[in-house]
């Protein structure tokens, strides 16, 4: 005789979906946590491009002033605010609360790595017209920085999954008769690495992923600023009586600014070329 009422069983635990759950970009900017009401501005300093003098024909030595220049980024709130009825909390499967605080962070989290690559798109510099990666390109990438001295302020590069699948096919990359890096094995382990006197992040969520034109950087630290109140980072959890419902907000206060022009790089990479073929 064939069974017929069944139970059914839920699994309490959650299993998170799939999607970008940190800011990748922050780590290589220049970060400002001093905030003037919506303001903050970062001061850019050097010599413009002076050379020493000897002493006139007066005998005195000729002075000079130093080539300052700030900048300001604008800050703007941003929240993300997920909420459910008492109903939905209590006969839902899985932990209501923490699920909402969690993708809330989430939500956020990549709303500031947008934020960061929005600004530095506006950069003026680029490899040339889109392609697939390849050791000039990316030397030239690189060169553009040496040529600016960029390279002396820690130099970053953050490139699509694809961009990391063209350098596996390069000698340069995976061979140790180059590198000591285990090219395979350490980016299949981690998002980031360091190769070519870059750090090197690998970020899915870089505008265009997975097109023929998608925007991957290399830049130096000092060329972008992003000023973020940290202090005030608000991760709320709440009940609403009146309307009988519970909610989750993640509330920043931030905003974003080139610093340097010269110090960005913006490599136009075609995620839809063919990987190359890695024969030793």
């Amino acid at each position: 005789m064939a069974e017929t009422a069944f139970q059914e069983m839920f699994r309490q635990e959650v299993v998170m979906g799939f999607e970008k759950s940190q800011s990748l970009s922050r780590r290589t900017t220049t970060v400002e946590t001093e905030i003037n009401g919506n303001e903050a501005t970062f001061l850019v300093a050097d010599s413009g491009g002076a050379t020493a003098t000897t002493r006139g024909v007066n005998g005195d030595i000729p002075t000079r002033p130093d080539n300052l220049n700030q900048f300001t980024a604008l800050l703007q709130e941003w929240h993300d605010v997920p909420e459910r009825t008492r109903f939905n909390i209590y006969a839902s499967q899985g932990d209501g609360r923490r699920i909402m605080q969690e993708t809330s962070m989430k939500v956020i989290n990549r709303k500031i790595d947008d934020d960061i690559y929005t600004e530095l798109s506006t950069a003026t510099t680029t490899w040339g017209a889109a392609s697939a990666a390849t050791i000039a390109l990316v030397s030239n990438a690189r060169t553009i920085l040496a040529n600016n001295f960029a390279l002396d302020e820690e130099p970053f590069a953050i490139v699509t999954p694809a961009f990391v699948g063209q350098l596996m096919g390069f000698q340069q990359f995976t061979s140790s008769d180059f590198v000591n890096l285990k090219g395979f094995e350490n980016v299949s382990k981690s998002r980031a690495f360091n190769w070519y006197g870059v750090n090197w992040i690998v970020d899915a969520g870089l505008p265009g992923t997975g097109s023929a034109s998608a925007t991957c950087f290399m830049h130096a630290k000092a060329s972008i600023g992003h000023a973020c109140d940290i202090e005030n980072i608000q991760t709320e959890v709440g009940y609403d009586r009146k309307n009988d419902k519970s909610w989750a907000r993640c509330t920043t206060f931030m905003g974003s600014k080139l610093l340097q022009d010269i110090g960005v790089v913006k490599m136009l990479h075609d995620d839809t070329a063919a990987f190359p073929v890695n024969t030793t």
